[in-house]
């Protein structure tokens, strides 16, 4: 089951900048959700200030306790929640569209997003910790207080630069458990994740030119269902969910930082034609793009 109600309402411990969901904080959070939960546009920053909670994350058992810093990424799902009476959290919801806005898709690769999937939790040392409560802090007060003009380019400022902090946070820690794998469990997964880098490295190549599963199988030289197989077991996502993930953001910024007309864009990115580029987009976007580009327009 598919929760798409899962964003927080309004309220003294929920702070959004205007009435935007593409980024919400909530400062304190003690329950915990029912069901399967499937996010198609947003990421969570959770971090466990007490009690402890675990969850199934993609078919993986998550263990959280005080200090854990946790990241969902979209698409993936999670269930089977249970928490302590005590357990207490902070939260950050962001969209793909927030991470356009504090520019960190830049800042980022590929790799990281592949890292951060397969190891999606890191505990926080007792500095870290206090660094991203003192982030966290911050950054509720400017977005509690910051004068209306300058609000929004100074939340946008706070949080791409405490996610910069939470990346070299994660990078390290995924560094430290590579080395810690047996040599046995490497080399059998060497191979394995060489493929899935190389399908990623070519996926952000092509830049939304390329969706078939197919195509890209025949650039690595496997079958599609060998390629299907691999990335479900290294990242469980189907290279098509990928597919469409990139496909998106690729015109997501064509939309939003050209001037390219739809049939300029569909041809850009190998469409038959700008009829049915605008429906594909809005089957996955749920909005045509010229919705989604007033949209964004009204946010400037």
């Amino acid at each position: 089951m598919e929760i798409r109600n899962l964003l927080p309402r309004k309220g003294t411990k929920t702070l959004r900048l205007g009435n935007s969901n593409d980024l919400i904080v909530m400062e304190s959070i003690g329950t915990i959700p029912s069901g399967d939960i499937c996010l198609e546009n947003h990421g969570i920053v959770v971090i466990c200030t007490k009690g402890r909670a675990q969850f199934e994350y993609d078919g993986t058992l998550i263990q959280m306790q005080q200090n854990d810093l946790f990241l969902y990424m979209s698409h993936s799902v999670a269930r089977n929640f249970m928490a302590s009476s005590d357990f207490n959290c902070r939260m950050i919801f962001f969209t793909r569209s927030e991470l356009w806005n504090i520019n960190l898709n830049s800042k980022t690769s590929l790799d990281d997003m592949s890292a951060f999937k397969l190891y999606p939790m890191v505990h926080l040392s007792e500095s870290e910790n206090a660094l991203m409560m003192d982030y966290f802090t911050l950054l509720c007060q400017r977005m509690r207080q910051c004068s209306a003009s300058l609000k929004a380019d100074i939340v946008h400022s706070l949080v791409c630069t405490m996610f910069l902090e939470i990346i070299a946070i994660m990078r390290l820690n995924i560094k430290h458990e590579i080395s810690s794998e047996s040599r046995q469990n490497r080399t059998s997964v060497l191979h394995k994740r060489r493929l899935v880098d190389k399908f990623m490295t070519i996926l952000e190549q092509s830049d939304g030119r390329i969706r078939k599963v197919d195509d890209f199988a025949t650039m690595l030289n496997v079958t599609p269902k060998y390629l299907s197989s691999v990335m479900k077991e290294v990242m469980n996502r189907r290279p098509s969910v990928l597919i469409h993930l990139f496909t998106m953001k690729a015109i997501e910024q064509r939309l939003r930082f050209t001037d390219m007309t739809m049939q300029e864009i569909a041809r850009d990115l190998n469409f038959p034609n700008a009829s049915f580029f605008s429906k594909y987009f809005k089957e996955h976007a749920h909005m045509t793009p010229k919705e989604y580009m007033l949209k964004y327009q009204k946010g400037k």
